[in-house]
């Protein structure tokens, strides 16, 4: 790094000796935590970057080409020592759309096929949720690397399915979610462990759009085949929608950060916008109970946008916002122009006027600029990473540690909230669940 204020980033025009340089150098500040041990999965990014030898290639297909498979294509064209081998989709435009961007790469309409290919080192799922649970384990059987994007599975025993049959492994499964490569996490973690914020008495996080969610269809479509293909989202029978598309991503911060999964959910959910004839809801409003009473307190909906998405991780000493990078403290130091008034008051040269009574005062949101988690400017949000490490730990056939658990929890207190909401009751943990 040449200073602080350094700038990071991939683009497509970036040379791979310049990608190489940039995942060599970030390994290198990352690497210098000294409590990167706490988070094994950031060992594949510690190794040798690949070289250009065809030894070092590894040969990836992607399942499922629709936006977030898209996405995915177009970070590992910018990956060293990958190689985009196969594309597959039964939905031809898609399929076509990603040939487009790698004519290199040999298309398949049927999954199967792929996995028949010896020539794959490595799959990665950017398939609907209910169909992860039957292509992951058909990976597993063809003996392949899995990166299964999130959530997990459409059902918690679908999730204890994939655990099974994945334990004892020495193949690389690694799930979708990106925070767990992301630096200002990673930053927002150590100083959560510093102590920096004191005891995580709550956590709050929310996501937050403004639009409908459905992606147009082609007409005509009578038996509406193609509307529940291309928004399976909508539908329960495909789909847990929010919790499992959003949320999921932020309850697994709420796990790592507190280091357990919760023990109990409550919520409730409505369509009280969109009323389109989707069946799963366009906002949801959970608490999630974690050992030692935490709560994450989680809220979602499509219909207005101007908070965005965050999580606030707070304590009596402050608060970290982590989508946004920011640390606030509970006490901070008074800014230098305000100082003598400060002092003005507390010697009596003005008034104070009693407002409801003598010990009242107004409990409003501290207004600080907070400090910046990184000086450095990474711009990536763990994708880039998160799939360079999946392509490293190939390379080095190693499994990468406790992703399954982060997997395994993640994906079931999802599946809980919305159980949560559907039947209006406390949801527990599942008990005898084991990874």
């Amino acid at each position: 790094m040449e200073s602080n204020n350094s700038e990071l980033s991939l683009t497509a025009t970036t040379p791979r000796s310049g990608r190489r340089e940039f995942l060599k150098q970030l390994a290198t500040v990352l690497g210098a935590s000294a409590i990167l041990t706490d988070m094994p999965w950031w060992q594949p990014l510690q190794a040798q970057p690949a070289s250009e030898s065809p030894s070092d290639r590894v040969r990836l297909a992607i399942i499922g080409v629709g936006d977030r498979g898209n996405l995915h294509l177009e970070q590992l064209l910018r990956t060293p020592g990958v190689e985009i081998a196969a594309l597959c989709d039964d939905y031809p435009p898609h399929l076509q759309k990603g040939l487009a961007k790698v004519p290199t790469a040999k298309g398949y309409s049927n999954y199967q096929d792929v996995l028949n290919n010896p020539s794959i080192d490595g799959v990665i799922l950017a398939v609907p949720l209910y169909l992860h649970a039957k292509l992951c384990l058909d990976t597993f059987s063809a003996h392949k690397h899995v990166y299964l994007e999130k959530s997990m599975a459409f059902t918690i025993e679908e999730c204890q399915s994939i655990a099974d049959a994945y334990r004892g492994s020495t193949k690389v499964f690694q799930i979708g979610h990106q925070r767990l490569y992301s630096p200002i996490f990673l930053r927002a973690y150590e100083l959560i462990q510093a102590n920096a914020i004191g005891q995580v008495t709550q956590i709050r996080a929310y996501w937050h759009r403004n639009g409908n969610w459905r992606r147009p269809v082609p007409s005509p479509d009578p038996d509406y085949s193609l509307e529940h293909r291309i928004n399976w989202r909508l539908y329960r029978q495909y789909s847990c929608g929010l919790m499992t598309e959003l949320a999921s991503h932020h309850i697994q911060v709420a796990n790592w950060f507190l280091k357990t999964h919760p023990l109990s959910v409550t919520g409730s959910g409505a369509i009280n916008y969109w009323k389109d004839g989707r069946q799963l809801y366009d906002t949801v409003n959970l608490v999630y109970r974690y050992p030692n009473g935490t709560h994450l307190v989680y809220d979602s909906l499509i219909s207005n946008a101007f908070y965005g998405m965050e999580v606030q991780v707070m304590g009596p000493k402050g608060t970290i916002e982590a989508e946004a990078g920011k640390l606030y403290s509970e006490n901070p130091p008074p800014a230098p122009g305000i100082i003598q008034l400060i002092n003005h008051i507390e010697h009596g040269l003005f008034e104070t006027v009693p407002i409801g009574g003598a010990s009242w005062a107004p409990d409003l949101k501290k207004d600080t600029k907070g400090s910046q988690l990184l000086t450095a400017t990474i711009k990536d949000d763990g994708t880039a990473l998160a799939l360079a490490a999946f392509a490293s730990a190939i390379r080095q056939n190693k499994p990468i540690p406790i992703m399954m658990e982060q997997a395994c929890h993640a994906g079931i207190a999802a599946l809980m909230g919305q159980t949560a909401m559907e039947q209006g009751r406390e949801v527990t943990w599942p008990e005898g669940f084991r990874i």
